[in-house]
């Protein structure tokens, strides 16, 4: 599918600022027109898109990046791993051939099955606080980053599951646990390539996590943004169903062992 870059509102989320474009904004990510393509009866459908987020800028960060996002009908998050192990294993035959991948002197086991591990389970291994203690203290992603994300196995992929459903804004909750939602992360290298999740089709129940957003968008002295009325209009009619975006651009760091994402582009945002 082709979507459009410039529409009236993203999916409003706490840390992410969407780009103005006159009255509109760019596209944080397609997944409010593909998920409405859903709703109306496409099963399986993927796009290679560019998208923008304001203020995204360090070694593997820009504010301009080109994302693979693509959706499952009648699937969950479950079914999105296998395609990520998949996906990985056919780089692996076309990219890189006899040769073994290395990221940052990190060999590099494409094939192997991919590593589950909870989101609970890695607070408990790598950090010092509980997962509620760090989402009251407001210290979730810093601890992500700094304790969790450098602990995860280097070598192979490695899916990072289940995380709390306060820091999952758009994904199901688990029926046997409403307070963890059905969302993954997948990383190889040390590198986060994808965010995937079951999505969550209850309209009124999205709604009220969208103002919540909001609401504490005011409270941090960011803008509150629009909501997706049409989207919202119709995610009652979107069946169960899976979704996740992947960074095209962290994909050819890690392929091309580049120790940042300026190095597998033609501009950075500095040369322009």
């Amino acid at each position: 599918m082709e979507t459009p870059l410039c529409i009236p509102a993203n999916a409003p989320e706490e840390y992410i600022d969407p780009i103005p474009c006159g009255d509109s904004f760019m596209q944080t990510s397609p997944e409010i027109c593909m998920k409405r393509l859903l709703c109306r009866g496409h099963d399986k459908l993927f796009q290679i898109s560019r998208c923008w987020r304001s203020g995204e800028r360090g070694r593997r960060h820009i504010p301009e990046f080109t994302m693979l996002e693509w959706y499952r009908a009648d699937s969950s998050y479950l079914d999105l791993m296998v395609d990520c192990e998949e996906l990985l294993a056919w780089l692996d035959d076309q990219c890189c051939r006899e040769t073994t991948p290395v990221y940052q002197n990190k060999r590099l086991d494409l094939r192997c099955e991919a590593q589950r591990i909870t989101v609970k389970e890695a607070f408990q291994q790598f950090s010092a606080l509980t997962v509620d203690e760090a989402i009251n203290d407001d210290v979730f992603d810093e601890i992500m980053a700094i304790k969790i994300e450098p602990g995860l196995p280097p070598e192979m992929p490695v899916i990072l599951m289940d995380y709390p459903v306060k820091m999952a804004a758009l994904a199901r909750a688990k029926p046997d646990d409403p307070t963890v939602a059905e969302r993954f992360e997948l990383y190889l290298g040390g590198l986060e390539l994808a965010n995937g999740f079951s999505e969550l089709n209850d309209s009124q129940e999205q709604r009220e996590r969208f103002l919540s957003a909001n609401k504490k968008r005011i409270e941090t002295g960011r803008t509150p943004l629009p909501l997706p009325e049409p989207f919202l209009m119709e995610l009652s009619a979107m069946p169960p169903s899976a979704g996740i975006a992947l960074g095209i651009d962290r994909l050819v760091m890690l392929l091309t062992n580049a120790e940042q994402i300026d190095d597998v582009l033609a501009f950075s945002p500095e040369d322009l």
